[in-house]
């Protein structure tokens, strides 16, 4: 059987305990400060719990990029240096960021084949995915009935992501979403709810005021998706609001047949973008 490497890049917000196990590698995105300093999207919890502190008190917000061609060449021929055969790479949303394109582009220039998937998606339901491709790859398939079958399973709606920011200001300033009137929740304990769509695109679909309120919010999104009483794997995720995440859990369990897979700290990039206070959940839809 040909050896596989899972390449995900740094927004996919991947439980550091998965990388070994599920064999991935990650493409890092970077911050770059206003200073012009720039540091890589790192799975380190503890770097990832000084930038929340860090972003809280920047007077000026950092902007993001995504990893170069040559980062991901070296990637690439790296997985072929350890003998690996052939590579699954896995990307946020191109209505998000170029870095899918970056990976296409770094994937014609090595000689091991690539198969990239947009999945338009982002955050931690594509660690999920990622999850999903090395159970599809254990089954005893290649790379490309893999990535035929993933990709399959993206379009039928498999996967989705939901969750609220606590300051909606990030989310403008980013440039990730469209000022909508009526959704700037610059106002005490306003949570605007979000949910990925299917052409991979963030939109703000409710506010309401509190985590609690929120975190149902959300879970209401999830009805639209899936009935009650379905098969949900989840991978709680949150920006420095470990509880609000716990939140969104607790009350799909009372609608829903879960499966919690863990929990997962949002990255630098993602956080840049979303701010602290973010809460939500991956989801995968089993059954």
């Amino acid at each position: 059987m040909k050896r596989v490497k899972i390449i995900l890049d740094s927004t996919g917000d991947i439980p550091v305990e998965w990388l070994e196990k599920y064999d991935v590698e990650i493409a890092s995105l970077y911050v770059n400060w206003p200073d012009g300093t720039s540091e890589p999207d790192v799975r380190d919890p503890k770097e990832i719990e000084d930038f929340y502190r860090r972003i809280k008190e920047a007077k000026e917000l950092p902007k993001t990029s995504q990893p170069t061609v040559e980062d991901f060449k070296k990637l690439y021929l790296k997985a072929k240096e350890e003998g690996y055969d052939e590579i699954i790479a896995l990307c946020i949303s191109s209505n998000l960021s170029g870095t899918v394109n970056s990976a296409s582009m770094a994937a014609k220039e090595v000689d091991i084949p690539v198969y990239v998937v947009d999945t338009k998606l982002a955050s931690a339901v594509n660690a999920l995915v990622t999850r999903r491709v090395r159970e599809i790859l254990n089954e005893g398939v290649n790379s490309e009935e893999a990535y035929k079958k993933i990709l399959e399973e993206l379009n039928s709606g498999r996967f989705r992501a939901v969750f609220y920011v606590s300051d909606f200001n990030f989310l403008v300033k980013g440039g990730r979403v469209t000022k909508i009137q009526g959704f700037l929740g610059t106002m005490l304990k306003i949570r605007v709810c979000v949910h990925i769509n299917e052409e991979g695109k963030l939109i703000p679909y409710r506010k309401v005021r509190g985590n609690q309120k929120a975190a149902e919010a959300l879970v209401e999104k999830v009805k639209e998706y899936a009935p009650e009483g379905s098969k949900l794997r989840i991978l709680p995720v949150h920006a420095d609001n470990e509880s609000g995440a716990r939140d969104v859990e607790r009350i799909l369990k009372e609608y829903y047949d879960v499966e919690v897979t863990g929990i997962a700290m949002m990255g630098k990039v993602i956080t840049t973008h979303v701010g602290p206070g973010t809460a939500g959940a991956g989801i995968e839809i089993v059954t």
